[in-house]
């Protein structure tokens, strides 16, 4: 299943376009480069290392509220949802190379 989970920004470092973010207390380094003009404690949906948009408080507190509610959020979903931060993406594999 593929989820996006709403993180405030803890910090950004402009020049590599990485943030620290808190993803509901669990710190991760995400990457940027998708969304403009995000500064420290905006909030931001997060999907595979990247920032995909901002949201408002609001709509990031009542996504995890309704996260919580379905258990749907712990330490292992945040830990999903930057699993493939942008400096662990997997290498592609040449076709037919394991033949």
């Amino acid at each position: 299943m593929c989820l996006a989970i709403p993180a405030q920004v803890l910090s950004i470092d402009s020049a590599t376009d990485q943030a620290c973010v808190s993803l509901d207390g669990v710190r991760k380094e995400i990457s940027l480069a998708l969304v403009d003009g995000v500064e420290v404690g905006d909030y931001v949906l997060v999907h595979v290392g990247y920032a995909l948009n901002r949201i408002s408080p609001e709509e990031a507190e009542e996504t995890l509220r309704l996260m919580r509610a379905l258990g749907a959020l712990d330490a292992d979903a945040a830990q999903g949802a930057s699993q493939s931060a942008p400096d662990q993406q997997p290498q592609p594999t040449q076709a037919g190379a394991a033949e």
